[in-house]
């Protein structure tokens, strides 16, 4: 199998960064962010290109870091929350998860996420109400993080550690970690 070993999707402060970084370390592998893949390329924050682009030049942008990531790395893969809204990115995750890759949906109800989030100003969909847009992001993505996840691990309630032990136990069966 080509591609990373992990690739975690989930809606904003489920835990993709902690919980990646985590995973990486554990199992010595790079981690790698397509948030910060895109920032890195245009040299400016993903609030700001939102604020200054609009989100469907993010989106365009993010799709390409996405591809290029799944091809290019071999490590831990964090998606930004909203990647799955793109059908090319689920038909490249699909992919990835027929030919044996992992792709761990980090699924957190409203409260954890709302909590978790708080107002920070990094997260662009999340700047007006964002208990309202954590809940409509949850209802309207849940089924696009079906479609492309080969697992899937509750986050809402849990500390790191254990979402880490869960994640690093789907792993351990493939061998070839």
């Amino acid at each position: 199998m080509t591609g990373p070993a992990l690739v975690l999707v989930g809606p904003p402060a489920s835990g993709k960064t902690t919980v990646g970084t985590a995973v990486s370390e554990a199992c010595g592998l790079p981690f790698r962010d397509t948030d910060r893949d895109v920032e890195a390329e245009t040299g400016s924050t993903v609030a700001d290109l939102f604020v200054q682009h609009g989100e469907p030049h993010f989106r365009a942008l993010e799709e390409k870091a996405v591809a290029r990531a799944l091809t290019e790395h071999r490590g831990v893969l964090a998606l930004g929350g909203g990647a799955v809204t793109s059908a090319a990115t689920r038909e490249l995750l699909v992919a990835h998860g027929r030919v044996g890759g992992t792709v761990v949906w980090l699924d957190v109800d409203v409260a954890s996420a709302a909590r978790r989030a708080g107002l920070s100003r990094d997260r662009p969909l999340l700047a007006v109400n964002p208990r309202a847009m954590l809940r409509t992001m949850l209802e309207e993505r849940a089924p696009l993080y079906t479609e492309v996840a080969t697992q899937r691990v509750p986050t809402a309630g849990r500390a790191p550690e254990e979402v880490v032990a869960e994640v690093l136990a789907v792993l351990t069966p493939r061998g070839d970690r």
